[in-house]
């Protein structure tokens, strides 16, 4: 009989099938750090999105065989403490492949087409007071012959460029930063900062990537230019892109994941008076077709580990 515990379970807006084992399920909405390892104590397996679960957690959980996220990203988990355990980690890849890409563009078509300024502008009754049948107070730029680069080519990435591609855009595939070898079909990383007009992110945080997106990293953009963040939040320097921001040296950005989640006061991306910046709440990830996805595939992942257990 396993016993599953499912934290943040109000995190997944979806319906949950029974797994086709025997076992005793236990729903959790969220809990701190101490209720966490009461609750996990006796469990084999723990259903988990991002609630941190570190060595000083696992080492008190001698029953625990599965640890099954419900999302891609694995940053939360103690990879290494698994590995030395036998803790399998299963995530689940490729369930955001159409979703994420649509919340890029999204953002990409809003900044670029100047959306926020133009509706604000509106309402404060600027066309109203206008001369001319149109009010032009922004600029407005096109996709269509704009250049995207892509810094991270997973599943995530290709669904972008397909998307950028139907807008006949130019797309440049980034190579890592710092790498000493181009492959075939990249494009160097400070090349791609330099000629793209939007900058989409879709790598993991690791120590490879945190703050990747910094001060040098975003002088070198176009002055016009759209950094767009659905990656993590730790993988651009929140400062630096604030202060980017309000000097005008790069166009805007379109961001859906920060470096705190929730986040505390004080982050400079949630400033009101910030330009130029669209910040929704981690949920690039949550169209209702791909939480369907992501809730069949957490159980597919389930059974698939159990019913080989000797």
């Amino acid at each position: 009989m396993e016993k599953i515990v499912f934290l943040e379970r109000d995190t997944l807006r979806a319906p949950v099938r029974k797994p086709s084992f025997k076992h005793t399920m236990h729903y959790y909405i969220e809990a701190n750090h101490g209720d966490v390892m009461e609750l996990l104590k006796d469990a084999t397996v723990v259903i988990v999105n991002k609630t941190p679960l570190r060595a000083d957690v696992l080492e008190r959980m001698p029953k625990l065989k599965l640890i099954a996220v419900i999302a891609t990203g694995t940053d939360n988990i103690d990879l290494k403490f698994c590995r030395a355990r036998g803790i399998e980690v299963k995530n689940i890849p490729g369930y955001a492949a159409e979703t994420v890409p649509e919340h890029v563009m999204m953002m990409t078509l809003a900044l670029s087409r100047s959306l926020l300024g133009y509706r604000k502008d509106v309402r404060a009754g600027l066309w109203h007071r206008s001369d001319q049948f149109c009010l032009q107070t922004h600029w407005i730029r096109d996709l269509h012959g704009a250049t995207l680069g892509i810094v991270g080519y997973g599943t995530l990435g290709r669904g972008v460029e397909r998307l950028a591609r139907a807008f006949r855009m130019e797309v440049l595939i980034s190579e890592r930063k710092g790498a000493g070898k181009v492959r075939e079909g990249r494009t160097p990383f400070d090349e791609v900062m330099r000629r793209s007009d939007v900058v989409t992110l879709h790598v993991p945080l690791n120590e490879e990537t945190r703050n990747m997106i910094g001060h040098e990293e975003l002088s070198l953009m176009k002055r016009w230019a759209i950094l767009i963040n659905c990656a993590r939040g730790g993988v651009v320097d929140e400062w630096a892109l604030a202060g980017a921001l309000r000097k005008g040296r790069i166009g805007g950005a379109g961001i859906d994941v920060l470096s705190s989640e929730p986040p505390g006061l004080g982050n400079p991306l949630l400033d009101p008076d910030l330009p130029n910046i669209i910040v929704t709440p981690h949920v690039a990830w949550a169209g209702t077709r791909a939480q369907q996805t992501l809730a069949d595939r957490l159980v597919d992942n389930n059974e698939d580990f159990i019913n080989r257990q000797p």
